[in-house]
């Protein structure tokens, strides 16, 4: 399905927020909108790739990729035919730290759409000639990376990053083990993983709170009441100011570079997220971006970006280029980031960073999938609906001297982990 629901129009959008909370104890976020006749669900369970057997990495994002390959009373092309018979959009993933689902239907089929997502998740067979079919997808998938630049770079990245620690292991598996993966490791990992507690569900569009709640407690109540989660130790990026070079004979050098970063509980988490974009998470208006493409035009693309694992924060970058730049690439990269740290940004560069996060805010609310995705996002991260109206006046708050703080909180020393996949030079 590709019709998406038009944002909900909102002056307050956490006003439009229900929380609904089913007979059966299951809670979720409504937004009723009856602009167009759609029905869009996010639902997201702690535990993901990090809860794999530390011999067995892929298992979690193996058993998502099974969930709708066959359930219930239909085998896996029977399943299929049943979704797009009724135009219904199903899809499952796994990250480090959770797996999620969505589900798109036209109102008319909510009924059956609701059905067959209970189907995939208490009743997907994982077939062993289903696991074997998904599993050789996924060694596909691996064998190119195997020579991918970009997936080379983040693949050593993240083992300097995390070693000895469930986020060094690769969340789609190992060539070197993936076969050993097999459907009763995949039957003991459901049952480990699949339950309503820690389970956070968002819904938009065309249902009632009556109808959401009879829903939910019949597709999601059939779930287990608690988890079996192995502890994840909070933990820090490894190796800040050390580099690692991976050589391949291609003409260019893909740049992979990182630190620990700083959690959306800090208080001057807002802060950092206007320091970062003027770093380098503006995509045309970054220091980053300015300095080593638009000055030098040493790189089609270099950005930075802050990310959250449960047990560990992060600033991420990246950049590609010529193998003759790439040791002045690194240095420009190094000496901005060092300089961002000791002096912040200046009075424009604030200015226009609060102006451009707080105006584009509403791209994330503009169809009814993406409005669920964020409802999820926020319950996972803990925070309450009030947040949707709260998070521009936080960041028209961010001062000068907050930005300049949030900077040096950031970057600290601007010693970076720095992995490189070419054959860089000047390095």
């Amino acid at each position: 399905m590709t019709a998406h629901a038009p944002a909900v129009t909102m002056a307050s959008r956490a006003e439009h927020v229900q929380k609904v909370v089913t007979p059966g104890g299951i809670t979720a976020w409504l937004v009723e909108s009856y602009a167009v006749p759609l029905v869009a669900l996010e639902f997201s369970m702690r535990g993901g790739a990090a809860q794999d057997p530390a011999d067995k990495p892929g298992l979690a994002t193996l058993l998502a990729s099974l969930l709708d390959e066959g359930a219930g009373p239909y085998d896996a092309r029977g399943f299929h035919r049943a979704i797009d018979e009724l135009a219904i959009h199903l899809g499952f993933g796994a990250d480090r730290d959770s797996i999620s689902g969505h589900l798109q239907t036209l109102a008319k089929n909510t009924d059956r759409a609701f059905e067959l997502l209970k189907l995939a998740l208490t009743d997907a067979h994982l077939a062993d000639a289903d696991v074997a079919r998904v599993r050789s997808q996924l060694v596909a998938e691996l064998k190119r990376d195997a020579n991918d630049p970009d997936a080379m770079a983040a693949k050593a990245f993240r083992e300097a990053a995390f070693p000895d620690h469930p986020y060094g292991r690769p969340a789609r598996g190992e060539l070197s083990s993936i076969e050993t993966l097999a459907r009763p490791d995949l039957i003991a990992l459901r049952e480990r993983l699949f339950a309503r507690k820690d389970l956070r569900i968002a819904v938009v569009g065309a249902i009632d709170a009556k109808t959401l709640s009879d829903h939910l407690d019949a597709t999601f109540g059939a779930l287990g009441a608690a988890n079996d989660l192995i502890s994840i130790e909070p933990t820090i990026i490894a190796g800040a100011g050390s580099r690692r070079i991976v050589t391949l004979d291609i003409p260019q050098t893909t740049i992979r570079f990182g630190r620990t970063g700083v959690t959306k509980r800090d208080p001057d988490y807002f802060a950092v997220v206007v320091a970062n974009h003027i770093f380098g998470g503006g995509s045309f208006t970054s220091r980053l971006f300015r300095e080593v493409r638009e000055k030098r035009g040493m790189a089609y693309s270099v950005y930075a970006q802050l990310n959250e694992y449960d047990q560990c924060p992060m600033l991420i970058g990246a950049a590609a280029t010529k193998n003759e730049r790439a040791g002045e690439a690194l240095r420009i990269i190094e000496e901005e980031a060092r300089r961002f740290a000791d002096e912040g940004p200046t009075e424009d560069e604030l200015d226009k960073a609060k102006k451009y996060l707080i105006g584009s805010y509403a791209l994330r609310f503009d169809t009814s999938t993406k409005i669920a995705s964020q409802l999820v996002h926020l319950q996972m991260d803990g925070f309450e609906p009030s947040y949707l109206d709260e998070r521009n006046g936080k960041i028209a708050a961010v001062g000068l001297e907050d930005c300049k703080r949030a900077a040096k909180k950031l970057l600290g020393d601007a010693e970076l982990l720095v992995t490189m996949v070419g054959r860089p030079e000047g390095v």
